[in-house]
């Protein structure tokens, strides 16, 4: 009894070393440079949308309504570094809006460009005081 019971550990032992899983772990099923491409590629497009922000928040009709208005625009300006994710990519397409708004060189700040700038910086204020 004690031979057959050495018999059969020794079988299952071996069954397990040479199963699927332990052989798995040398497989990948994404290829390490795909993913690190990819990965590289969602580092790149957050600081794109980052710049992005950063040079809308520089232009002179930005800073002269966000004084007018009474904000800190220095210290959310700093805080567009800590966004990422959904609050990124809801602070960047408002960004959008206020860039297309102020394309082509106008000079002047409409009641409505104003709103959205408005909107665009409570809407840092807001992301940056929930984290």
């Amino acid at each position: 009894m004690r031979t057959f019971r050495q018999v059969l550990v020794s079988l299952l032992v071996f069954s397990l070393a040479l199963s699927s899983t332990a052989t798995a772990q040398e497989r990948h099923v994404v290829d390490p440079s795909a993913l690190s491409q990819v990965v590289a590629s969602h580092v790149s497009s957050q600081d794109a949308s980052r710049a992005a922000i950063h040079d809308v928040l520089n232009r002179p009709e930005i800073r002269s309504v966000a004084a007018e208005s009474g904000f800190d625009l220095g210290r959310i300006d700093a805080s567009v570094d800590t966004l990422d994710g959904a609050a990124l990519g809801q602070v960047a397409a408002a960004t959008e809006q206020v860039r297309q708004s102020l394309v082509g060189g106008a000079s002047t700040v409409t009641i409505s460009t104003t709103t959205i700038i408005i909107a665009l910086l409570v809407v840092i204020l807001i992301i940056v005081a929930v984290d």
